[in-house]
């Protein structure tokens, strides 16, 4: 690449396979609990609690925010909410994801250790993002609120007034 180009795929850029990314952020510490899986089904998503269940101290009350998707919604994901009381699921509005801090640390993952990777498996990209989660763990920094909660809740109330609004 030279410099002041934009980075372009070839035209036989090739994926050797994809993986899904399980990842639970402590938001007061800064580590990441995260998990590669095959899949993102319910059957996957309840695997991830129970190592989430392993790994938090016991007494402690995790509260989990959670996007719209289907797999956190699944009967047989409530059953195990159910009988795993100290979890409370938070779920987030459609289309606010930035709502949950995890997607930051996505994209971090994403800037600064998956773009412009070269993965010829499915392991070298688990592999890759298992180093970067060992990292994060290593020198975790807590996460901070940038956004004044003022102009958060004044724009939730103007959002509140367009749609009560008749037009």
């Amino acid at each position: 690449m030279k410099k002041g180009r934009l980075g372009t795929l070839t035209h036989d850029y090739k994926r050797h396979g994809t993986t899904t990314l399980f990842a639970a952020l402590d938001v007061l510490e800064g580590k990441v609990i995260g998990r590669c899986m095959q899949r993102h089904r319910h059957q996957e998503f309840i695997r991830f609690l129970n190592l989430i269940e392993a790994d938090v101290p016991a007494g402690k009350i995790i509260h989990v925010i959670l996007d719209n998707y289907a797999a956190h919604k699944h009967p047989k994901v409530r059953a195990w909410l159910a009988r795993n009381p100290r979890f409370g699921f938070h779920f987030t509005p459609t289309s606010t994801s930035w709502l949950n801090a995890v997607e930051g640390y996505f994209a971090k993952l994403t800037t600064r250790r998956l773009k412009r990777g070269v993965f010829r498996s499915i392991v070298d990209l688990q592999a890759a993002i298992n180093r970067f989660l060992a990292e994060t763990n290593d020198n975790p920094r807590p996460f901070t609120w940038t956004a004044d909660p003022d102009k958060i809740i004044a724009a939730v109330r103007r959002g509140h007034q367009v749609l009560d609004s008749d037009h």
